[in-house]
Parts: structure tokens; C-alpha cells; sequence
């Protein structure tokens, strides 16, 4: 008997990870103009380093804050355009990554039909 944590494999822990990243990101967008406030971001890292031998690994999920390219002088580093662009990569990735699983979905609709 196959069981779904196997036959989905990673997809849906890199989906959560899109959908927790986007998050991040659009508080990074909303706070470009506080005072003080830190960019912060999720490394993909912690997803790959995750995948070895557990079944029971998980995302460290724990936002890191990001060094910005050019200082403000009211102490935030949001820089709008790279986290725009960032926030737009990780839509697409969301997006692929959901594809990826729906072709796991079906796979298993498939084999369960015995088509």
C-alpha cells in the first residue's frame, strides 16, 4: 500500500514553503515605508536540506533578515523593486510547483481508475 506522504514526495511542503514566503514578502512590500523596519526573507536552502533520509523533516520556516544593497536613512531596508521582483519569481515558482503536484494528483487518480 502506498501512502500519500510518499506518493506526493515534496510537492506539497514547497507549495506551503511558496505560500509562506509570499507572505513574507508582501510584509516586506507593505512596510517599505517604516521607519526601521527589517527586510526579511525564507531560504529554499532549508527545504533542500530538509529532503535526506526522514519522512519527518519540515521547513524551518523562521524569516532571516535580509542585508540591503543601499541604506535609507530612516533605517529600513525594504528595497521595493527587489522584493517586488522577488515576490513575482516566488508566483511563478508557486505556480510551477502546483503543477508539479497536480501531475502527482493525477498520476494517483490514473492508477486508482486502473486506466
Amino acid at each position: 500500500m502506498i501512502h500519500l506522504d510518499d506518493a506526493f514526495g515534496v510537492h506539497p511542503k514547497i507549495v506551503q514553503f511558496r505560500l509562506d514566503r509570499a507572505a513574507v514578502l508582501s510584509s516586506n512590500i507593505a512596510n517599505v515605508d517604516t521607519p526601521n523596519y527589517k527586510a526579511m526573507d525564507l531560504k529554499f536552502d532549508a527545504v533542500l536540506s530538509g529532503i535526506g533520509n526522514s519522512k519527518d523533516w519540515y521547513i524551518d520556516t523562521s524569516a532571516q533578515y535580509r542585508i540591503p544593497v543601499q541604506r535609507t536613512r530612516d533605517g529600513n531596508t525594504v528595497e521595493l523593486e527587489n522584493e517586488q521582483a522577488r515576490f513575482a519569481k516566488n508566483v511563478m515558482d508557486y505556480h510551477q510547483s502546483l503543477a508539479f503536484l497536480q501531475s502527482k494528483i493525477n498520476g494517483i487518480k490514473t492508477a486508482i481508475k486502473g486506466q
